[in-house]
């Protein structure tokens, strides 16, 4: 699927995917900053990647694990700094809560810093539980 808002485009065509540009973003993150780019490749696969263009210039990504019918996990959400502040992190959202594959399913996130950001999305805080490896 693709979604265009003036010169900016989010696709989730995979192959559109700039990986060295991802690994970038994630690199300037407190919780993907030590991921090695192999890594991020590889849960790429695994997911349904979200890109954010400006032109053919990735700005920003996001990706979402699902089982496309009960439940979904956000993961890595990242606008490149100099974008921010334009709407496009919000527009980002609702093209991921809009898709096909996810917009029927539960969405879990973790975040530290982003409680607010979410909430208008209708995220709530809940207890969960995890592993750090």
């Amino acid at each position: 699927m693709e979604w265009g808002k003036g010169e900016f485009v989010i696709s989730d065509e995979r192959m559109k995917i700039d990986v060295d540009a991802v690994h970038q973003l994630l690199s300037n993150t407190y919780w993907a900053s030590k991921r090695s780019k192999e890594d991020v490749a590889k849960s790429m696969k695994h997911s349904i990647v979200f890109g954010l263009y400006e032109d053919s210039k990735q700005i920003g990504f996001a990706r979402v694990i699902t089982d496309k019918t009960v439940f979904s996990w956000l993961l890595d959400v990242v606008i490149d700094t100099s974008y921010r502040g334009k709407g496009l992190g919000k527009w980002l959202i609702t093209c991921i809560l809009e898709h096909p594959d996810i917009k029927q399913t539960r969405i879990g996130l973790a975040t530290k810093d982003a409680h607010r950001f979410y909430e208008d999305f209708g995220f709530k805080i809940s207890e969960c539980m995890r592993t750090d490896q």
